[in-house]
């Protein structure tokens, strides 16, 4: 069945001022076309899209944040004889690909916008008739096996029978940039994804552990980045990478080896947020989940953002692991980030839970931790 264009819905888009949705709305046009080739308008908190590639399109609009639901569609004029020819011929098409016979219980649902000679009820009991003086199917208001719907808007009517799911949220780049902390684990890609979808343009910065990590973690995250940016159209992520290895090789060295955990990850945040701060970015995103490991029990927590200059979005912070697999899998990063990449070879036997925060300032002073990091922040690669 060839349809004629596809019709998407937004949802909380339609909550905002009229000057923040038009911005929104405009937003959401920009990144709809950057995904697949299409023409678009948005009118009355409906997007029409004129794709060159339906099956293309339709495929690709799964991933595009702002749209809740969307329907491949037929048009057709407002008026009886042409609605009725319409429906007619839907039915037809409905028959061929077999959701429609004279078992089929249906109903009709009919939205109407504007002023007409006739109410939705009406529009929609007419529409009924016509299926059933063609299929004789059975009309069932209360549970159908098949709704045929009928957009009405003003002069022009809209005919689908489905509603694929869409991402839902806000368009991408609406709520400015953020650094997202990404390593090739599970936690980190699930929650770049979320702010992603709150709108967040994401710049990912990886710290590249090596000696104590493989390269085989370093192409995992370029992997990780590959698959999130099918969802990145309009706003694709950006790749920083930062040689790390040396700053972890002085903490183990000069600091107690059960707080190379909480050093680690202060050094991490502290770099997000340095590069945040030259990028012109708000925020910085990790994919802590309390007390999920040893770095994220809430005294290491403080102990690792004491003293840091942007603030620290942890979108998993009351998920467990099992919640955030699930959304793993659905956006396609789960499997990469089960690669066996050999973990990270720095993590001491027995990792402190309970940090001292005075203690942990002391330290970090008595390393020159600041200094550290400096030398590390030159190695970034853009």
């Amino acid at each position: 069945m060839k349809p004629d264009l596809i019709i998407a819905r937004y949802g909380e888009v339609g909550l905002k001022s009229n000057r923040v949705r038009k911005r929104f709305e405009n937003r959401l046009k920009n990144n709809i076309k950057a995904s697949i080739d299409a023409d678009v308008n948005i009118n009355q908190a409906r997007i029409y899209i004129f794709p060159k590639d339906f099956d293309d399109a339709i495929e690709k609009l799964k991933r595009v944040f702002g749209i809740v639901s969307y329907s491949p569609a037929v048009f057709t004029k407002s008026t009886f004889d042409d609605v009725e020819r319409a429906v007619s011929e839907y039915a037809d098409k409905l028959h061929e690909i077999g959701l429609l016979d004279e078992n089929t219980k249906f109903a009709i649902s009919c939205r109407r916008v504007g002023k007409h000679e006739f109410s939705s009820q009406e529009m929609a009991a007419f529409a009924g008739a016509v299926v059933v003086g063609k299929y004789s199917s059975s009309v069932d208001l209360t549970n159908p096996e098949l709704t045929i719907y009928l957009e009405v808007r003003e002069e022009d009517t809209y005919i689908f029978h489905e509603k694929i799911e869409g991402p839902g949220g806000l368009p991408l780049g609406t709520q400015g940039k953020v650094v997202s902390l990404l390593s090739s684990g599970i936690d980190s890609p699930v929650a770049t994804y979320l702010m992603m979808k709150r709108g967040c343009q994401v710049i990912a910065l990886y710290c590249d552990n090596q000696p104590y990590t493989s390269s085989d973690a370093l192409k995992n995250f370029e992997n990780l980045v590959d698959q999130l940016n099918l969802y990145a159209s309009g706003a694709p992520i950006k790749k920083r990478v930062v040689k790390y290895g040396d700053y972890l090789s002085m903490c183990k060295s000069e600091a107690p080896d059960k707080m190379t955990c909480i050093l680690c990850k202060s050094g991490m945040y502290k770099l997000a947020g340095k590069l945040a701060q030259k990028i012109h970015a708000d925020a910085v995103i990790d994919g802590s989940s309390l007390g999920q490991v040893a770095s994220q029990t809430l005294p290491n927590i403080l102990a690792t953002r004491e003293d840091l200059d942007v603030p620290i979005l942890s979108p998993l912070i009351g998920l467990d692991k099992v919640e955030i697999s699930k959304i793993a899998e659905k956006i396609g990063t789960y499997e990469i980030s089960k690669r066996d990449d050999g973990g990270c070879k720095a993590v001491p036997k027995y990792p402190e839970t309970n940090a001292d925060l005075e203690l942990v300032k002391k330290v970090k002073n008595d390393i020159d931790q600041d200094e550290k990091l400096k030398e590390a922040f030159e190695t970034i690669e853009y």
